[in-house]
């Protein structure tokens, strides 16, 4: 089953409520998820059509090679190896080595599995994780770029993951040497949150330098790959990796990129999921700089600062609670001071009179009013007739 979504197509879990619940919550079917994900050659869209058709991973595995022979796409190959699937003990094996290693694992049925990666093309079927998500993930940004940085592109990916940091954002990058490391690092200095997606598994972290600092976001974010733990490498893995990285933010900031650069890969999987995508200018004799100077020349957002993209990224759809009382609907929103927070915490989706607004508030009336003027500039309220306000 397809479901299109912004206009994009992406593809959609067709299960009843009861179902979900099922898997989300039974042992031993959330067992028999992750073996079929385990199985190589079973992704997203045949994990679907699988139970599409069986309706439970249980009834999959306990079916014959000739019943699964009948979902399409799947040969004797395939069948055979779903089959084996139940003498094997990979999926005990998988488990055990994970709680010993303190390694979560998340399904999409799980409510703390990200929401923005169920909306991807190709949403992960687990996801290993160290560390944990929280709410205020859903206000994330990607920063990336080349691991050959120059003194430049070191300097402004840390001044952005910094800045970006300290206004509320989680900082999403790879892990990888150069850009993506002076970003997490970045973060981690404000005692901000960042979250890590890794090409190997959570427990043999690669490059092994870095080593330390996975273990450092851990502790302050999430550790995370679809990869599990006795996967053996294969080509393409660090690419691939890179959807996760673009699928989980809400946008994308290329910070130097030669022109063949791997950043460029998670430029092109913004573009392809409706993120939005950044990209820093750099000198036009710089080699590190010529793939985001290109990226620029065909359309990317321009980015000298953190306002840059607290600027240009659009209203939420829906909106993030990162606290008890409060709810960000725009990141901007993670720039303003105290009294300006009060004023929009004040102001609703639908008009509000302006009395209410000051009542609401407990401020004065002459600060409401500026107030009210600096959000209006800002693109976060709009004016309803003469005496009404409403958040956009």
């Amino acid at each position: 089953m397809v479901a299109k979504l912004d206009s994009k197509w992406v593809w959609a879990f067709p299960m009843s409520i009861s179902d979900i619940n099922t898997i989300g919550e039974s042992a031993s079917e959330r067992r028999a998820y992750l073996q079929l994900a385990l199985v190589n050659g079973i992704g997203p869209r045949l994990m679907t059509s699988l139970l599409d058709f069986f309706e439970l991973p249980s009834k999959v595995l306990s079916s014959s090679r000739t019943q699964l022979s009948e979902i399409a796409r799947i040969g004797p190959k395939l069948a055979d190896a779903i089959y084996r699937s139940n003498n094997d003990n990979l999926v005990d094996r998988v488990f055990a080595h994970c709680t010993e290693n303190h390694v979560r694992i998340l399904i999409p049925y799980d409510d703390a599995y990200p929401a923005l990666l169920k909306e991807i093309a190709d949403p992960p079927l687990a996801l290993y994780i160290r560390g944990e998500f929280k709410p205020e993930d859903q206000l994330s940004i990607g920063i990336v770029g080349t691991r050959h940085a120059t003194h430049y592109g070191r300097t402004v990916a840390e001044g952005l993951g910094r800045s970006l940091a300290r206004a509320g954002l989680t900082i999403v990058s790879g892990l990888a040497r150069g850009i993506d490391a002076y970003a997490h690092r970045a973060a981690l200095e404000v005692d901000g949150r960042t979250i890590a997606f890794l090409g190997s598994s959570v427990t043999d972290v690669y490059p092994s330098e870095h080593a330390s600092l996975a273990v450092e976001i851990a502790s302050h974010g999430a550790v995370v790959s679809e990869t599990h733990p006795f996967s053996k490498p294969k080509p393409g893995v660090f690419p691939q990796r890179n959807r996760l990285i673009s699928g989980i933010s809400l946008g994308v900031i290329i910070v130097e990129a030669a022109e063949r650069s791997g950043a460029l890969i998670t430029a092109s999987h913004a573009g392809e999921q409706g993120r939005d995508l950044f990209a820093v200018p750099g000198a036009v004799n710089s080699r590190m700089s010529r793939g985001c100077n290109r990226l620029i020349r065909d359309g990317a957002i321009l980015v000298q600062d953190a306002q840059d993209v607290l600027e240009h990224l659009g209203p939420l759809v829906g909106s993030a609670r990162i606290s008890d009382d409060r709810i960000v609907r725009h990141p901007v929103e993670l720039q303003l001071n105290i009294q300006e927070q009060a004023v929009l915490q004040a102001i609703e989706m639908t008009p509000s009179d302006m009395d209410d607004v000051i009542v609401r508030s407990g401020l004065a009336v002459s600060r409401v009013l500026s107030t009210v003027s600096a959000l209006e500039m800002r693109g976060l309220i709009r004016r309803v007739g003469g005496r009404s306000v409403q958040r956009t």
